[in-house]
């Protein structure tokens, strides 16, 4: 009987998340309501808000159950053949919808709701970072990178250009960018520099 009831809740759940991102898509974040994912995934609304206490922690967990391991690091030994991969895939899965423009609506609903940026940044950004900071300090460890060279500098640097291009001016995200990105960067944290 749990097990059966377990299973219905975890199809229930997947349907609501997959409802909120097509609606998401359909119709914007800002027409999105709990309502009208509540209407059409076939539930009620306050099935949804016991889960979920506004609209930006359901687009959030919706986000994050497309991506699960497309972000992982690789570790080929070279770290710009691993950043370079990584950052490709982020921003391969920015670039198609519905995550692109999803989780730009999402980063704006963070500047407005506390526990939506908190969430974003416990179960997104910060796992993000510490994996990014992580490989970078196994590639200083190995002298591919300056021994000196702040490391979470590094990950701003990194992730700086590409929030910016991303949020602010909405000019696409190419691998030509982030080549330029990483070249610049390695100019100067190189081992021979700091």
């Amino acid at each position: 009987m749990t097990d059966t009831r377990n299973r219905r809740g975890a199809s229930r759940t997947e349907a609501i998340m997959r409802t909120t991102l097509e609606l998401g898509q359909e119709i914007g974040y800002a027409k999105l309501s709990i309502e009208a994912v509540a209407a059409r995934a076939g539930a009620g609304k306050h099935t949804i808000y016991r889960r979920w206490p506004s609209k930006g922690a359901l687009l959030l967990d919706s986000l994050l159950s497309l991506h699960e391991s497309d972000l992982d690091y690789p570790d080929t030994g070279d770290i710009t053949t691993d950043l370079r991969q990584q950052i490709y895939a982020a921003i391969d899965l920015m670039a198609r919808p519905p995550f692109g423009p999803l989780y730009q609506a999402l980063v704006g609903e963070a500047q407005y709701d506390p526990q939506v940026a908190a969430a974003l940044n416990e179960r997104f950004i910060a796992p993000q970072t510490n994996k990014t900071v992580a490989r970078l300090k196994k590639a200083q460890d190995q002298g591919q990178l300056a021994r000196g060279f702040n490391l979470d500098l590094a990950m701003a640097i990194l992730s700086g250009p590409l929030y910016f291009q991303f949020l602010i001016t909405h000019e696409p995200l190419t691998h030509e960018y982030v080549d330029q990105i990483l070249d610049s960067l390695f100019a100067g944290m190189g081992p021979g520099d700091v």
